[in-house]
């Protein structure tokens, strides 16, 4: 039973996960007014509790319930995902403390440099993977 909820729990995490980064790119515009900037620095922190929960369940799964670790351990398309998700997790982090920074601005409209908008697309492009190697994994693919 703590397998299944774990494993739950972890799915729940990866759609809060992709839903608040979908959102994000959307609300994200070139121009923002504060109000806009504060919706998304809300996105943003919600979709870091989302990374939390789901590295926490994934984790778990990993070292204490489910299959044995060395399932995970010895895979390489299971080395592949985690790469993946860190990947994700070290580009979200240029978005975020450009939110931070500009949460107190007190002009009337703030200017978005590109590259937050570039960053949080390859995130999603790379997320979409993810969910691939995750199943691969699972089929026993890349074990010898």
């Amino acid at each position: 039973m703590d397998y299944i909820l774990v494993k739950y729990v972890h799915l729940l995490g990866v759609f809060v996960l992709f839903s608040m980064l979908v959102a994000e790119h959307l609300l994200v515009k070139s121009e923002m007014t504060n109000a806009d900037l504060k919706k998304c620095l809300i996105v943003d922190i919600v979709y870091g509790v989302s990374v939390v929960v789901v590295l926490a369940a994934g984790l778990t799964l990993w070292f204490i319930v489910g299959k044995p670790s060395g399932f995970y351990s010895s895979n390489p398309v299971f080395h592949i995902k985690v790469g993946l998700f860190l990947l994700i997790g070290l580009l979200s982090i240029y978005p975020t403390i450009f939110f931070l920074k500009n949460r107190k601005s007190s002009a009337s409209v703030i200017t978005v440099p590109k590259s937050v908008v570039m960053f949080i697309r390859t995130e999603l492009a790379l997320l979409i993977v993810l969910p691939l190697l995750a199943v691969l994994m699972a089929q026993g693919y890349g074990l010898t």
